[in-house]
């Protein structure tokens, strides 16, 4: 695994109607930032935000960070002009709220091809409701669709408490199905998860606990409201030292010509199968990311 992966441990959402906002997230260290139209801009404003975000994109400044516009719900008067204005700011994703089935990424991908789709824009899809818990194999299979351009699921876990009823209580434990769920199909679809949002910002030590459960889970990063929560979300999400060291070690040594045709071998006292050495290259290239971006 030689191409270096784009780290996805912390994308943090920005009120597109807050031009200081978006001015200073060109100095947060970042790994995605979410322009957002929809939850966090006022009806009255959309039209406001949406220039302000076009502005902002189209002028640069945020270096290497992954730049995300959130546009308004498909079935909102405001869905056309953000996607307009989408393809025009030209972002390195576009994230679709309330996505209950393919057919709504679909939708996208047809409206954006007649808009001029730009080569490398991607979809990000929110999963946020009881049809896409239900439907999460089949939109997480877009992945495997160039077509559609599906590159990240992000969990919408206040829609998703909304419409069901649940209760977000710590440990989460009845979110737990879903979010292992959405998990499960993002991995088929060939594609990266981050986790939801943790509302209590002043609550440090217990976001810490989240991002670890949601790594412990397989997630990829988690979705921030505050630049408060971005150093715990990237050790979180970051992998150790000893982890990498571990991994350069055990893939070394399959890569010995008398290792070429094992499937285990036998590293410090430790049975290690070849299965770990591949899985040990996405923390390899991951580590190998992070370091290329501080100290670029």
């Amino acid at each position: 695994m030689t191409e270096l992966l784009r780290p996805r441990r912390s994308a943090l959402y920005m009120p597109g109607s807050n031009s200081r906002a978006l001015e200073k997230a060109k100095t947060l260290d970042v790994d995605c930032l979410i322009l957002d139209l929809e939850d966090a801009v006022a009806p009255d404003v959309k039209a406001e935000a949406r220039s302000q975000i076009k502005d902002a994109v189209s002028a640069g400044g945020y270096g290497d960070r992954e730049v995300v516009i959130r546009i308004n719900g498909l079935d909102t008067d405001w869905a056309d002009d953000d996607l307009k204005m989408a393809v025009e700011a030209n972002p390195d994703a576009i994230l679709i709220p309330k996505v209950n089935a393919p057919s709504d990424l679909e939708h996208v991908s047809q409206k954006l091809k007649v808009l001029g789709w730009k080569e490398g824009l991607k979809l990000w899809a929110m999963m946020e409701t009881p049809q896409a818990m239900l439907n999460a194999a089949a939109i997480g299979a877009c992945g495997r669709d160039p077509a559609v351009g599906l590159s990240c699921f992000v969990m919408g876990t206040n829609d998703l408490a909304k419409e069901t009823r649940a209760q977000l209580t710590p440990g989460r434990f009845a979110m737990m199905p879903w979010l292992m769920t959405c998990v499960a199909a993002a991995r088929a679809g060939g594609i990266d998860i981050l986790d939801g949002v943790y509302n209590d910002f002043q609550d440090l030590d217990g976001f810490a606990a989240e991002c670890v459960q949601g790594s412990e889970m397989g997630m990829d990063g988690k979705t921030l409201i505050h630049p408060k929560q971005i150093d715990a979300c990237h050790t979180a999400f970051s992998p150790s030292e000893a982890e990498v060291d571990w991994a350069r070690k055990i893939n070394a040594i399959f890569d010995q010509p008398e290792n070429a045709s094992k499937g285990a071998i036998q590293v410090d006292g430790k049975m290690v199968e070849r299965l770990h050495a591949d899985m040990g290259l996405r923390a390899i290239a991951i580590a190998d990311a992070i370091a290329a971006r501080q100290s670029a």
